[in-house]
């Protein structure tokens, strides 16, 4: 069987959880999801970096003992995850004795071997980063991420001779191009490894930095926090004896943010190299997270979204799908509550949740809620293809995990639940009924109701209680099903159960929340997201009704600024399949405005035609470009989409009433 280990950061206890580290433990635990969903033996690690010098002046600040903080801060990171739906196999605190124990075994081997020695050094220190740092990485005049510029210290202290190690590494990274993904930070890594990268200072005097390590050799001095925090993937699983090392450690991956690349792209592998034991497979580096304003997430810029009230409002599981499939790895990417409420409402409410509730309501309006037969002699060429495509899924998905690319895996499992949704609107089911089209009803239905079991094992891994709430209310409740190329698993003949609406939109499901809170305060509580399902009658589709979204008043309406404006120029946008970069006039303004329209129409195409903008609409950075409105577009069942607009000369700026 092959195996998989995939670790977070170990997150650092001076503050509390927040998105960023939701993000990387999201990533590592879908990742960790995804592998066994596909029948791998994998390994999941987090846990909480507890030692140092910030910490120390972090509990001082708080009138509390080191201890006595980091356990109380360390159990918010695992309440955190609990919260978040994330199923850490380990959770590993740098405090506890099986760690310790294997800090100081690492350091009398790597001292002994004579890669450590002691000297007198004067330079910059980051307390931030809590280590010194050269001119060379500052930018004016401080660390990009550090709040104010290093201090000058003098102090002895013991050294890793890490430079010796400097042209190995090069070559090592040279030689595995995989080694570090994406491409970008391994050059950036590269780029480090030019020059000269000095030695490591590893030590810290116990007079001044009380908590931490002590070095074996010398109780004065304490281990500098980043040579004991990185050697927690490996004292996790038991170095060096343990079964779990054996098993793991050789097909490591670590996830990280690209603000601590140089500790684990330089300090650890150099360090491994030191101890003679193999270097973990793959880092994988994130970018940041950024607000609605396109700046990095910080407290000073009140620009984040907290992990655990986004989780509270719009449910867990929507939370991780939305960072998944809003950020591509690797590089920045904005979260924001409006995009997460756009993600719940157009993939997860309109799309599969719709697609869920029609095809139960039909099934059991039209053969009693019991999944019918497929009749072999009505199968088309339509119905070939949605099985060819459920087959081929599974290994395309896990190919673009292990690439980590979660994003556009997550897009394929989505593009094949729109073209379920498509195929109803094609095959007309209500019309089959009509025209007592039995055959070829029963293989419509069987085909929509077996794509809805496909798509809940493609999507499980980022929303694994939904996915089973869905299982089960198709009338699998017990039902696991691995990430394999199989079509025709449903078993025929099921009763379809029913239950709740699986993806209500914000506005019904914070009534749901407070109704549920008058009623009992306990229920207002944090969601933990797992539908109740029960056995009920859901209400067939009538085609001819239409759904459409709660009312507004008049005075909502008026809010809304519809304009017509002529545009001027399009573009295509690098790296973006979707989307098409407009500049458009609007009475004597011109503005910028990208839109998803890149699939139906060319740049050239769209050039002098007047199309309605929504002029009011909060700017929005995508792509890196402030998109200053929306173009309102139509689509029909057949996926044809046609922007809204006017045939008579009017002038742009002209408001639509």
């Amino acid at each position: 069987m092959d195996k998989f280990y995939v670790t977070t950061p170990i997150y650092y206890v001076n503050g509390e959880p927040h998105m960023g580290h939701a993000y990387a433990t999201t990533v590592a635990d879908t990742l960790a999801r995804y592998h066994r969903l596909a029948g791998w033996d994998a390994y999941f690690l987090t846990g909480t970096d507890e030692h140092g010098e910030k910490v120390s002046k972090a509990a001082k600040a708080r009138g509390l003992d080191p201890q006595t903080f980091t356990d109380m801060v360390s159990s918010k990171f695992r309440e955190a995850w609990s919260i978040l739906g994330a199923q850490p196999d380990d959770f590993i605190r740098t405090t506890e004795a099986r760690h310790k124990k294997v800090v100081q075994q690492i350091l009398q081997a790597v001292y002994d071997s004579g890669d450590i020695y002691y000297a007198e050094y004067e330079g910059l220190y980051s307390v931030g980063q809590e280590r010194f740092v050269t001119e060379k990485e500052l930018v004016d005049g401080k660390l990009p991420e550090d709040p104010g510029p290093p201090e000058l210290r003098r102090e002895a202290n013991y050294f890793f001779r890490m430079e010796k190690y400097r042209e190995w590494l090069i070559r090592h990274i040279e030689e595995n191009p995989d080694f570090i993904q994406p491409a970008g930070y391994r050059n950036e890594v590269l780029g480090m490894l030019r020059e000269p990268i000095g030695d490591l200072s590893i030590s810290r005097p116990k007079s001044r930095v009380p908590w931490g390590i002590e070095l074996p050799w010398d109780t004065d001095h304490v281990t500098y926090v980043w040579f004991d925090a990185l050697i927690n993937y490996m004292s996790a699983l038991g170095y060096a004896e343990g079964d779990k090392y054996q098993k793991y450690w050789p097909v490591a991956w670590h996830v990280i943010g690209k603000d601590i690349l140089k500790p684990h792209a330089v300090f650890w592998p150099t360090m491994l190299r030191s101890m003679g034991v193999s270097i973990y497979q793959r880092l994988n580096v994130s970018g940041y997270l950024l607000g609605a304003d396109g700046r990095k997430m910080s407290k000073s810029l009140g620009n984040g979204v907290d992990p655990l009230e986004a989780a509270d409002k719009f449910g867990r599981e929507t939370l991780r799908y939305a960072l998944l499939r809003e950020i591509s790895f690797g590089v920045d990417g904005i979260i924001s509550n409006d995009i997460i409420e756009s993600r719940m409402n157009s993939d997860l409410a309109n799309d599969l949740g719709n697609l869920l509730s029609r095809s139960i309501g039909m099934v059991q309006k039209y053969r009693d809620g019991v999944v019918p037969q497929v009749q072999p002699a009505s199968i088309t060429e339509r119905e070939k293809g949605i099985a060819a495509r459920a087959t081929a899924l599974p290994a395309e998905i896990l190919a673009l995990v292990r690439e980590l690319k979660i994003q556009k895996a997550l897009e394929a499992s989505m593009e094949f639940v729109q073209d379920l949704n498509r195929y109803i609107a094609e095959q007309k089911p209500w019309v089959l009924f009509k025209d007592q089209q039995n055959d070829r009803l029963d293989t419509v239905l069987y085909t929509i109701v077996e794509g809805l079991r496909v798509s809940s094992v493609l999507l499980e891994p980022v929303m694994p209680e939904k996915m089973k709430a869905l299982r089960a209310q198709i009338g699998l409740p017990d039902n696991q099903y691995k990430l394999e190329g199989a079509w025709g698993l449903y078993p025929a003949g099921t009763l379809l159960v029913g239950g709740e609406v699986l993806f209500p939109k914000l506005e019904q499901r914070l009534k749901e929340k407070e109704q549920a809170a008058q009623e009992s305060p306990k229920a207002a509580a944090p969601s933990v997201e797992a539908p109740k399902v029960e056995a009920q009658k859901t209400e067939a589709p009538v085609e001819e009704q239409f759904e459409t979204l709660p009312e507004i008043s008049i005075d909502d309406f008026a809010k809304v600024d519809l304009r017509i404006v002529e545009v001027l120029h399009a573009e295509t946008i690098e790296k973006a399949d979707k989307l098409l970069k407009l500049t458009i006039k609007l009475g004597n303004e011109t503005r910028t405005v990208v839109s998803g329209i890149r699939k139906w129409f060319s740049p050239e195409q769209l050039i002098g035609r007047k199309v309605v903008l929504v002029a009011n609409l909060k700017p929005a950075k995508l792509r890196g470009i402030v998109s200053q409105g929306m173009i309102l577009a139509a689509e029909n069942d057949k996926g044809e989409l046609d922007l809204l607009g006017t045939s008579l000369d009017m002038p742009s700026g002209t408001q639509v009433r």
